[in-house]
């Protein structure tokens, strides 16, 4: 598996309760596609909210996010971690 962050923009304004609620939306689908989505972070202010999983592709990593309703606007692929 690989690792991958994503990237949404245009977030601005979001809650706590709205980034737990998108979170949980990846995970009951995740399996579908073999993603483990790992943790979120979101800056309300910036409208930025950032997305750490292991999949087999970015691929799978866009499928989940579009159908949970929160298509990523860039998904890197994170090779190498400390």
């Amino acid at each position: 598996m690989a690792t991958f962050m994503d990237v949404h923009h245009n977030m601005v304004g979001i809650t706590a309760e709205q980034l737990h609620a998108a979170h949980n939306a990846d995970l009951a689908i995740q399996a579908d596609e073999h993603v483990d989505f790992k943790q979120a972070w979101a800056d309300p202010e910036s409208g930025l909210v950032y997305c750490l999983s292991e999949a087999p592709s970015a691929d799978a990593v866009k499928r989940i996010h579009e159908r949970a309703g929160h298509p990523a606007d860039e998904i890197h692929p994170v090779p190498l971690a400390v």
